[in-house]
């Protein structure tokens, strides 16, 4: 694995699943991996758990950690190759990324979406850059498309708490005031299509997903009929992808409710977080003894550091 920041980064996403769940019992048995070296961890955006959870992955295999804020610690970065830099921007990302691959073992770059042209926001410019000029490996902390930290950790939670060899698993829209990305939404399906799980999508009409990530994915408009007989269920806001950024609806019908979850197989209850209390789920719902959003979001420093030493103990010579 020379990056991550998709599954398709990943040879044998199952066998890092498997990988993953053996870091978890023995957390410190790696300090020697990132003895002497450095992780840079560089936000373009603000973060809570991707922060947190990848430093104290990174410091649980020895490894030195710097952390930046680009918006208010470092210089406006200009993406366009051969632009006159006579505006705003002070630095070209081809010397900004070089440097900082200069500086580092390994990058993690967080992104979001700009939501306001899909072509480039689906090239994954930031990403790419950084791919491109840094010279070491990229972790994707979140992109504009696609959050693969957060769907191992989603993928490592389930494998915990599933009952059954082949659970039904159902990503949920719900409604949020503000327009959010697609990327937990695309990677959650992407990953989910590797697991060996009935993966069903539930959404209103104009909130389909990407049509390459849901190719061969079953879509159910009526989100009764796709809880019916669920054992997980996961609730995300995302905006429009043809009408592209847009929010279509605010339907107060689709919060997850006690109701919506009497229809399920008891399933159990998942999040990203952070969440709109009562307004993607009601406090009844994600407070109950079924919600596994503390153990899902704990669960993201297994992934961190899993990927981690994965590229320690392939990538980096």
């Amino acid at each position: 694995m020379q990056h991550f920041t998709t599954v398709k980064d990943v040879s044998d996403p199952k066998k890092l699943v498997e990988k993953a769940l053996s870091v978890k019992k023995t957390p410190f048995a790696w300090k020697h991996l990132g003895e002497n070296k450095t992780i840079g961890l560089i936000f373009f955006n603000s973060s809570l758990r991707t922060r947190l959870s990848t430093q104290k992955a990174a410091q649980n295999l020895g490894m030195n950690v710097i952390v930046m804020n680009i918006g208010t610690e470092g210089w406006k970065l200009e993406f366009e190759d051969g632009a006159v830099m006579n505006v705003d921007k002070a630095e070209h990302i081809k010397d900004a990324a070089a440097v900082m691959g200069a500086y580092v073992d390994i990058l993690g770059i967080r992104a979001f979406a700009e939501l306001t042209d899909r072509e480039a926001d689906y090239r994954e410019e930031v990403i790419s850059a950084f791919q491109a000029y840094a010279g070491v490996p990229i972790i994707s902390l979140e992109s504009a498309t696609l959050h693969p930290l957060q769907s191992l950790a989603d993928w490592i939670t389930i494998q915990e708490y599933q009952q059954k060899p082949r659970p039904k698993v159902v990503l949920t829209w719900a409604p949020h005031p503000r327009a959010l990305p697609q990327a937990v939404g695309n990677s959650f399906v992407e990953w989910m299509n590797q697991a060996d799980v009935d993966l069903v999508v539930t959404h209103p009409e104009g909130y389909e997903l990407a049509p390459e990530i849901m190719q061969g994915v079953a879509v159910e408009y009526d989100q009764n009929k796709a809880f019916a007989g669920a054992d997980f269920i996961y609730a995300k806001n995302w905006s429009a992808y043809n009408d592209y950024g847009k929010i279509l609806s605010q339907d107060a019908d689709w919060t997850v409710s006690a109701n919506k979850m009497a229809l399920t197989n008891d399933a159990r209850f998942m999040h990203c977080l952070p969440v709109r209390r009562n307004v993607i789920v009601d406090d009844a719902v994600i407070d109950s003894p079924n919600s596994l959003v503390i153990p899902q979001a704990a669960n993201r420093v297994v992934s961190a550091q899993t990927v981690i030493m994965e590229l320690l103990q392939h990538s980096i010579k």
